[in-house]
């Protein structure tokens, strides 16, 4: 979500060199961006490593007092960002924080009042041939036969199990899609195992090929090369679900306890829409957006989203 800003900055300074600091999990991700020159991978000793490089300027998307301590520490001359919390007197450049945004305008109006013009709302990462070959074949050593049509989903979500569409859910999804000669790949880290398990175990049609099961066995790039051959993606509010709506391929996404007008996908919203618009899908109960990690009632607000409902917008994409 803070791609759109990053190229706001690009586009205002062609000339700048524009190094992204962020956490081993998630730096892959900016080598898919052509913004982007360089990524450093920051942990413990982030303001070490910051300070090595000698950077003039650290705009600091997080609104953390430490990501702020981190940039004085490095001995950044120009440090800017939101003014929250107490850590106004850490930043050169103070900007007050807006309101009621989505997460990407948030960031667009962070840099656009430093001067930088704001560009396009949809964020965009770009598939190397490479990588797109190592997904591919990563999916025929899985058991895609390289013609059958593919869906992902994503049944994970990092936040918390209320971010989870049920799992019996997404087995009837798969069924459905099957019956249609779509083979369905699942998604997801490491942590996602046991709801992929709980996926599989719930599959009812026992045509073990109907599921290709990636979780776990990929890290952002080579999801990304899976990604870009895959017709469409079906997901909980993840960060899978926001790499697909960059890379360009149809989404539908199931909101519950997070607010999908502040983290939902997002593309251009000039122009019509058209078949790769992302798909969001709520059931309105009085309780959500709760934010909540884990619901203390029933659920509702994910166990409301019909199967149905999905599989129809599944099936619009394809």
């Amino acid at each position: 979500m803070a791609l759109p800003a990053i190229a706001d900055v690009r586009r205002a300074a062609p000339a700048a060199s524009i190094s992204v600091a962020a956490r081993a999990s998630v730096a892959p991700l900016f080598a898919l961006v052509r913004e982007v020159n360089d990524t450093l991978v920051i942990e413990r000793d982030a303001a070490d490593v910051l300070a090595a490089k000698n950077f003039d300027t650290a705009l600091l998307l997080p609104n953390s007092t430490r990501a702020a301590l981190v940039a004085r520490r490095s001995r950044i001359p120009e440090r800017w960002g939101y003014r929250t919390g107490w850590r106004g007197a850490l930043l050169t450049r103070a900007i007050p924080p807006a309101r009621g945004l989505h997460q990407i305008e948030y960031y667009q109006h962070l840099v656009q009042a430093l001067g930088f013009p704001n560009g396009p709302i949809e964020p965009s990462v770009t598939v190397s041939t490479a990588i797109h070959a190592t997904g591919r074949q990563l999916l025929a050593s899985s058991g895609w036969d390289r013609r059958m049509p593919l869906v992902a989903i994503a049944p994970g979500a990092a936040y918390g199990g209320a971010k989870r569409w049920p799992p019996a859910y997404f087995a009837e999804l798969i069924d459905g899609l099957a019956s249609d000669g779509v083979q369905c790949v699942m998604v997801g880290t490491a942590a996602d195992a046991a709801t992929a398990a709980d996926v599989l175990h719930s599959h009812t049609r026992g045509d073990a090929a109907a599921i290709l099961n990636l979780v776990g066995r990929t890290d952002l790039s080579t999801l990304a090369g899976v990604l870009a051959s895959c017709r469409a993606l079906v997901t909980n509010d993840s960060g899978a679900m926001h790499l697909a709506a960059a890379i360009g391929i149809p989404v539908t996404a199931m909101f519950g306890p997070t607010n999908e007008r502040a983290t939902a996908p997002r593309t251009t919203n000039d122009e019509p829409r058209t078949t790769n618009d992302p798909i969001v899908l709520t059931s309105p109960v009085w309780c959500r957006p709760c934010m909540l990690r884990e619901c203390p009632l029933d659920h509702r607000c994910m166990r409301g989203i019909g199967v149905s409902a999905v599989l129809e917008a599944a099936r619009s994409a394809l």
